[in-house]
């Protein structure tokens, strides 16, 4: 027989395939047993792409992160508000695409060349628009805290959509409580804008502090 002209295994289709279940069932059933019967391989095959399962992991995850777009970081005309808005936005919608991955995301970027790109390009931009290198730290470390932490679950699916649940007496303020969940998308993306906006113009009015002091 043949042998075919392309492999059966490559690294990107070992981390297909790893992601895929991730979303389908959870970080809790990676496992390289599971995943070589994914992919109809032996198991020590996949050693010969990833030498351990924390590797394997770390490439699904900057692989999740390369879904980001950046490229608003590459236009220095792009005022810096903007260009965090458009990238919270696309970081947050690739996240939602994967929440299963988010807790090991919410890590830092380790040795992971796209987080280590994204965090490059924040930083970068953050500077050359005028904001001192540890104002900048600080602001890439909020906006990933509440990108991250907007994406790890949904706050409406946690009501209960039984209305006996809220009782008056017990919960006077939440007689509305129960249709939360059927409002997911407009109650967790409202929440997800309207802090954004806050956050951007609490910086924009820190940046016009920060210009306003004077040259000692």
């Amino acid at each position: 027989m043949a042998r075919p002209r392309t492999p059966l295994l490559s690294r990107d289709r070992i981390v297909a395939a790893a992601l895929r279940l991730i979303d389908g069932e959870g970080l809790e059933v990676l496992s390289t047993r599971r995943l070589a019967a994914e992919l109809s391989v032996s198991g020590p095959s996949l050693y010969n792409h990833f030498a351990t399962k924390d590797e394997l992991l770390d490439a699904v995850v900057d692989s999740v992160i390369g879904e980001v777009d950046l490229s608003m970081f590459g236009r220095p005309d792009t005022p810096w508000p903007e260009a965090l808005r458009a990238w919270a936005r696309s970081y947050r919608a690739a996240l939602a695409a994967h929440p299963n991955i988010v807790p090991v995301l919410a890590q830092g970027p380790g040795r992971r060349p796209n987080a280590l790109r994204l965090a490059d390009a924040v930083f970068g931009h953050l500077v050359d628009s005028g904001w001192p290198r540890g104002q900048a730290t600080r602001i890439g470390a909020l906006m990933r805290y509440f990108v991250t932490g907007s994406a790890l679950a949904s706050f409406a699916a946690g009501f209960p959509a039984d209305a006996e649940v809220y009782d008056a007496a017990d919960y006077p303020h939440l007689g509305e409580a129960h249709r939360l969940a059927g409002h997911r998308g407009t109650v967790d993306e409202g929440a997800f804008e309207t802090g954004l906006e806050a956050l951007l113009e609490g910086l924009v009015l820190r940046f016009e502090r920060l210009a306003a002091r004077p040259v000692r």
